[in-house]
């Protein structure tokens, strides 16, 4: 095999000793197996984190990795940009445990540019920093005069601090060069940062890169707080080199010209994530504007506004705050004009941009609020009361609530600082459990929120976020459930019949399924091998092409498509000419088929078991809140939930699958066939040994048996 700088790779790792503020250059080789992203990521952190037991990321021991992939900075569709962050995560419940974050934009990109896969960052830093990285030059400077910065007005600084010719970031001077002609560049460093939140440890809290690229979950934030970095701005200049660039940018047309929407004739309605024309912003269009992508993305699902409100701002963050806008404006004209669309956007966005200013997760916020609005309404918030608050939820709507609401847990102040150590630890401590286990707060799953697509209609989001460690956020089926959706709510004939569609799901989730019975989601199939299968395909996908890989968690998997013409119906996943592989193949120089990928997301995922055990998770952890199994889903974007199911002839239909709920037996029968499945003791849903040597894990054998967490056998 060739030198990996030649394939993808950078070749280097940074290793980041905040303690000493010292540093170390790690000789990628070692972890190419393992592909990049998620999956370096993962092995790093076995490496580095010297005690794998603590359960809150904010302890100094933890171990945070920021990983590219071989792809990124490169031409591949909608995975040239992403980035995996991985560690002990916090704010999770009943504990947090190693877990995984994505950010896109292109800081990926840069940090490959720059001649860096990957930075571990250990220990914490005598006092707050933040760490400058131009190509192989790396310095430590204090961040003092940037703490209590928002993360917004941290990357201006820096881009000040960083523009050393103090000429508007025209040719910068690189390291040691400059003189002559020769020795300079326009490039504009990627800056990641934290904010206040982060700060003083807000668990909600996120990094922030550009102006909208934010890593949502996992509380890694606060993670960088706790190790006094503030930022890491990454500049470099250089290039990766693919092994065959010539097959990337065939396939890169062959997928533009199969898939890519006719400008002059857009579908809004068409049946394919790949090929969706406009940015996905949820509150509307008030201004001109024109798109913005990730790195190599064929499509771009941001927007950049002439006002500056909003840039990059999508899908659930653009509107998170637009229902309580428009139901203010129905009792307070004199302030929001219910009929005035540019208002009504431009208060949305506003509040979007205040979660980026100050790198929050909205998703926290998406069910967290509507659960605080009860509270006020049932006379359990406000001040002197059981969940004290000076907010006041008769504004909520406007801007100034909203404006005071992020500010309290940015600042961890008000109620902000009742909820500071993770969501459901706070409403535990105030009393208000039962709450959490009827359902009146929608957090099904380790104390985190709901996506929006139930676990007791959509099973196969649920199980994988259960039977993993987040919100699995991943989209491949639940594009299913849009289309059809929508389209019933307009009365419009499907584009693809059932029958045809689950076929087309079928075929490219083979060898894990034998037919398209995995895709019936009626209420006596979703606990059935097919179900299960098709929950592993999606475990061990999300953990390889995804992932680690790093194919946007949007656009891919493509499972099928509807363009209307003679192109047929076959998505682009695993297709010999555009699918995931070709991609890879081109840039690695290896020839690996779309299911030995999966292989590879197989072995990560039961490394990260192998963590998740020394972390204290037992199989008895591994449930859903106590609502997912004693009251119905009866409320979602849609008065129903459409998907694939079949009647009692076995005829294949789109059927309406809400108005259920979870067997908890028959939930624990299926967590015991998973594991077996898996090679995972059912008993505790720990790594056996013969699964730890049968996918060469075999260095994670004597860390599990030393702290009695290796199974004794197989048997069930």
């Amino acid at each position: 095999m060739s030198d990996i700088t030649n394939r993808g790779y950078a070749g280097k790792i940074l290793h980041l000793k905040l303690s000493t503020l010292e540093y170390e250059v790690i000789p990628t080789e070692k972890y190419v197996e393992w592909g990049g992203g998620n999956g370096m990521g993962t092995a790093l952190y076995w490496d580095f984190c010297e005690d794998k037991t603590i359960q809150d990321g904010r302890d100094e021991k933890n171990v945070v990795v920021i990983a590219t992939s071989p792809l990124c900075g490169t031409a591949t569709p909608s995975a040239g940009g992403r980035c995996e962050i991985v560690g002990t995560a916090c704010g999770l419940y009943p504990e947090s445990f190693f877990s995984r974050s994505n950010i896109g934009g292109r800081l990926s990109s840069m940090m490959k540019y720059a001649g860096w896969d990957a930075i571990v960052i250990s220990g914490k830093a005598p006092k707050p920093v933040w760490v400058e990285i131009q190509n192989s030059l790396v310095r430590y400077h204090s961040a003092e005069a940037l703490w209590g910065k928002d993360a917004h007005e941290t990357q201006l600084r820096l881009f000040g601090i960083l523009d050393r010719k103090n000429e508007g970031w025209g040719w910068q001077p690189l390291p040691g060069k400059g003189a002559g002609d020769s020795g300079y560049t326009t490039q504009i460093p990627a800056i990641a940062a934290i904010s206040q939140a982060g700060e003083r440890l807000q668990t909600m809290a996120g990094i922030l890169h550009d102006a909208g690229n934010i890593s949502g979950q996992g509380g890694f934030g606060a993670v960088w707080g706790s190790k006094n970095l503030k930022a890491i701005s990454v500049l470099g200049t250089g290039a990766v080199k693919a092994a065959d660039p010539a097959a990337l940018i065939r396939a890169r047309f062959k997928v533009k010209e199969r898939y890519a929407p006719d400008v002059q004739k857009p579908d809004l309605l068409a049946w394919s994530f790949l090929s969706y024309p406009k940015p996905i912003a949820f509150a509307g269009d008030y201004d001109q504007s024109r798109r913005s992508a990730c790195v190599g993305c064929v499509m771009g699902c941001r927007q950049r506004f002439s006002t500056g409100v909003g840039n990059q701002v999508k899908c659930q963050a653009s509107a998170w705050y637009l229902a309580y806008i428009k139901k203010y404006a129905k009792k307070h004209p004199e302030e929001i004009d219910l009929n005035n669309e540019k208002q009504i956007v431009e208060i949305s966005n506003y509040a979007a941009d205040l979660c980026n200013r100050y790198a929050l997760n909205t998703y926290l916020f998406q069910h967290a609020l509507p659960w605080l609005e009860g509270l006020w309404h049932r006379g359990l918030l406000g001040k002197g009361k059981q969940v004290p608050s000076e907010l006041d939820f008769d504004k909520l709507g406007s801007k100034a609530f909203v404006k005071e609401f992020c500010e309290a847990f940015a600042f961890r102040k008000d109620i902000g600082a009742l909820f500071g150590d993770g969501f459901v630890h706070g409403v535990i401590k105030l009393g208000l459990e039962e709450d959490y286990k009827n359902g009146t707060l929608d957090f099904p799953y380790w104390g985190i929120q709901e996506h929006g697509y139930d676990p007791r209609a959509e099973v196969e989001w649920g199980y994988a976020s259960i039977l993993t460690d987040r919100d699995v956020n991943s989209h491949e089926f639940n594009q299913l459930y849009w289309n059809i959706s929508i389209y019933t709510l307009m009365g419009l004939k499907p584009r693809i019949s059932a029958e045809k569609l689950v076929h087309l799901i079928a075929e490219k989730l083979k060898p894990y399924v034998d037919g398209p019975e995995c895709m019936d989601f009626s209420e006596e199939n979703i606990y059935s091998d097919a179900v299960l299968n098709l929950t592993r395909w999606y475990i061990h996908y999300n953990r390889f092409w995804k992932n680690s890989a790093l194919f946007c968690d949007l656009r891919w998997a493509n499972l099928f498509h509807s363009r209307g013409d003679d192109a047929g119906n076959e998505g682009a996943t695993g297709d010999p000419e555009v699918g995931e592989q070709v991609y890879w193949n081109a840039v690695t120089g290896e020839n690996i088929s779309i299911v030995d990928g999966l292989k590879r997301g197989y072995r990560v995922i039961v490394l990260q078991n192998a963590i998740w055990a020394l972390q204290g998770r037992h199989r008895d952890k591994v449930h859903f809140a106590d609502f997912i199994y004693e009251k119905p889903f009866e409320k979602g974007e849609f008065p129903f939930y459409m998907w694939t199911v079949r009647d009692k002839e076995g005829k294949w239909r789109y059927g309406d699958i809400m108005h259920r709920k979870l067997d908890r037996e028959k939930f624990e029968d299926f967590k015991t066939r998973y594991y077996l499945a898996e090679g995972l003791d059912p008993k505790t849903g720990w790594p056996t040994e013969e699964t730890l040597k049968k996918l060469k894990l075999d260095f994670a054998i004597d860390e599990l048996k030393e702290h009695g967490k290796l199974p004794e056998s197989n048997a069930s």
